[in-house]
């Protein structure tokens, strides 16, 4: 009987074999302790060559092989079947005899009770129809805990493949993103810090699970204040702020407005003409007008062709031709300019087949040939994954195993190469056979979606068949994928980040927003313009960087927008496009934009200096946006800034049309930082042009100053 509040409620509960013990199973009792004490970690016997003579799998990979290693190899030295406790695996685990990793355990502990009994057993091998464990839940999944120093108990719960089902919270092994905020103990028990939150996870067997768990100060006073949310991200962002009794910054004025949304969706900031249009507009949805109005521009197309292009890592080599990436670049244009959804962009692209001149596309699998790295490109693209780590080893923070990788790379076993007419040219075609074994059982591995099912490819292009899976809602993982990359455009942080680092052991800031964000990108049919302008058009975006008192500290609730250095490719654009100057690259014409470049290797000094990818991986850590000395120290003293300035004339040219000093101080400031000059800066720049003075010189050096400024340098 269940009471609560004045309510009960009956609930009729058989128990039968309460009283029968279940014999202790090496791969559902042992394994589980041996991970959990980290005796198979990368520090420990888990190393490739173990530790002080005996080797484990990393993680546990390789029960059976585990198995063998501690009953078989050196008979008689690690178990002691006469006397199990005696046995140095049990010895060495209670720091009853010297051992380099300490002691794991009490010896009256469960922990060692569960050797102990194996070892009495016979240490018996599993049987071959052992139930697995299928899944864990962690509960609560969420909590909130008011003030330092309260806790929460939590319990795991494993599913098994008979049906069963069991508490393994002594069992599992305890993390928290946040130490600062929240502490787990090894029984589960969670205890508040400082305020903040924390994702706390649970590993057990090959099984890893996560919960939010928020600290507040005890007895916070907080006060909702009214909101008109614009959207559904609105929504999703101030639940989250509500929870954490954060209230967000005000909206940014009109001209922070004007020129963060034109760096972000043209990689530009608003000309003169721009500005005072805007300005003067005062209709109430300007803002909104500007966003569908800067989407439609070609320099769009531009800005997200440059970001696919390092997502494809498109980048000549001695076996991709100059030629190859040229039109794999053009192809890419034609797909954004038009509009293609991503989901039938992408399917063009991992089912492609034939020249690389003539389809392009097909240039995705000449610039990675390993078909084991194509797999793990395909995952970190498009699912936001990186499986790498399970190539050797079950994933030690997610849920990929060993099987699941190879099994994966099972789709790109199969492609063929051979080459064309023009010696340049490679053709890409399904070879229909090709395996990839598994290093360890030595099989073919059979191909099986990535947390998906196994489907037929007899007789078909795997590529085509993991491509028409991947690339649709039947894969959780794509639109996710794609909504955060996005979103991370706009905020210069992911709702989950790194955003191809996307594991259950880095979860989500924002789970609703992010699950709402790829909902409607689904909706969409993939039309990112559209999650774009939800973005662009919420108050979430349109936020002021000031933050206040409660939001101080938060950098990852979107409780304000971001300072955000502009990236390479757009912070030469723009210094161009303010001084009225032309860049010239190599194999394009003279005007191009940064963002035009098509090949990875065409770079230049600035470019490099600023962080530009070399898009020789796949990781999203190419790009360096962090600001550095090098780069401050060549906008003061280098050739970029000043010959720019010289070329343009731009100071020049104002004088001549008889505009007074502070005229043109006014139009080099809308020009740079898309606002007027305050008269605190009119004053303390008057000086530089006053009667008497080299006029010119002074606006120069005020025009100088302006383009090294930290206001022209961030978007904000």
């Amino acid at each position: 009987t269940i009471s609560a509040e004045g309510k009960s409620v009956d609930i009729p509960i058989i128990v039968t074999k309460a009283t029968v013990d279940r014999p202790v199973s090496f791969k559902l009792d042992v394994m589980p302790v041996i991970t959990k004490s980290g005796c198979n970690t990368g520090s420990c016997h888990g190393a490739a060559r173990g530790k002080d003579g005996f080797r484990l799998s990393l993680f546990g990979f390789d029960p059976d092989g585990d198995h063998h290693r501690i009953t078989r190899e050196q008979p008689g030295r690690r178990i002691d079947l006469a006397v199990p406790a005696a046995s140095l695996f049990v010895e060495k685990s209670v720091g009853a005899v010297p051992h380099t990793g300490g002691k794991r355990f009490e010896a009256d502990s469960k922990l060692n009770q569960t050797f102990v009994e194996w070892i009495a057993n016979g240490v018996p091998v599993d049987p071959a129809d052992q139930a697995k464990c299928t899944s864990i839940e962690m509960y609560p999944p969420q909590a909130v805990l008011d003030g330092s120093g309260e806790q929460q108990r939590t319990l795991v719960i494993a599913n098994y493949s008979d049906g069963t089902t069991r508490d393994v919270t002594s069992l599992a092994a305890f993390t928290t993103s946040n130490e600062t905020s929240i502490v787990v103990d090894d029984m589960g028990i969670v205890t508040a810090g400082e305020r903040g939150e924390a994702f706390v996870m649970a590993r057990f067997d090959i099984h890893t699970i996560g919960g939010q768990f928020l600290a507040l100060p005890k007895g916070l006073q907080y006060e909702e204040k009214p909101f008109e949310p614009v959207n559904y991200i609105d929504e999703l962002v101030a639940a989250k702020l509500k929870k954490l009794r954060l209230h967000p910054s005000e909206l940014c004025s009109d001209e922070e407005f004007l020129r963060r949304v034109s760096i972000d969706l043209v990689g530009l900031t608003p000309t003169y003409d721009e500005y005072t249009a805007f300005m003067q507009d005062s209709d109430a949805n300007k803002r909104t007008k500007k966003i569908d109005e800067l989407l439609k521009r070609k320099e769009f197309t531009e800005v997200w062709v440059s970001k696919w292009a390092e997502w494809l890592m498109m980048r000549s080599s001695n076996q991709v031709s100059q030629k190859s990436i040229f039109l794999y670049y053009q192809w890419l244009v034609d797909q954004i300019a038009n509009n293609v959804p991503m989901d039938k962009m992408v399917k063009d692209i991992l089912s492609s087949t034939g020249g690389t001149f003539k389809t392009p596309q097909t240039n995705f699998y000449e610039i990675e040939r390993d078909q084991l790295k194509v797999a793990e490109n395909v995952a970190q693209i498009f699912m936001g994954m990186r499986i790498q780590c399970a190539q050797c080893h079950n994933h030690p923070f997610d849920r990929w195993t060993q099987n699941d990788y190879y099994n994966f790379a099972a789709f790109f076993s199969q492609v063929g190469r051979k080459r064309g007419e023009d010696y340049r040219e490679q053709i890409i075609y399904n070879r229909g056979g090709g395996e990839v074994p598994h290093p360890v059982t030595k099989k073919n591995a059979t191909p099986i979606f990535l947390g998906g099912a196994q489907p037929d490819v007899a007789g078909k292009d795997r590529r085509e068949v993991v491509a028409n899976w991947l690339a649709s809602p039947e894969n959780p993982f794509f639109a996710t994928n794609f909504s955060n990359r996005i979103w991370h455009h706009f905020f210069g942080i992911g709702i989950v980040e790194e955003i191809d680092d996307v594991r259950i052991s880095n979860p989500p800031s924002n789970p609703e927003l992010l699950a709402a964000l790829a909902t409607n990108l689904t909706a969409y049919n993939y039309d990112m313009r559209k999650l774009i302008r939800d973005i662009c058009t919420s108050k979430a975006y349109q936020r002021s960087t000031q933050r206040n008192e409660s939001n101080a500290t938060d950098e990852n609730n979107f409780a304000h927008q971001t300072i955000r250095r502009i990236k390479a490719e757009s912070m030469l654009d723009i210094i161009s496009h303010v001084t009225a100057t032309k860049d010239d690259f190599t194999k394009l014409p003279v005007g191009a934009r940064a963002v035009q470049i098509a090949d990875g290797t065409t770079s230049t000094y600035f470019l490099t200096t600023f962080g530009r990818a070399t898009r020789e991986t796949a990781c999203s850590c190419e790009v360096k946006m962090e600001p550095t000395l090098s780069q401050a120290l060549h906008l003061l003293n280098g050739d970029t800034v000043n010959n720019k300035m010289q070329q343009g004339g731009i100071v020049k040219a104002l004088l001549k049309e008889g505009l007074t000093p502070e005229q043109i101080v006014e139009r080099l400031y809308i020009a740079t930082v898309s606002r007027k000059p305050n008269p605190q800066e009119l004053e303390a720049l008057s000086p530089l042009y006053a009667e008497g003075t080299n006029i010119e010189q002074g606006l120069e050096d005020t025009f100088w100053a302006l383009l090294n400024s930290r206001e022209f340098l961030f978007n904000h």
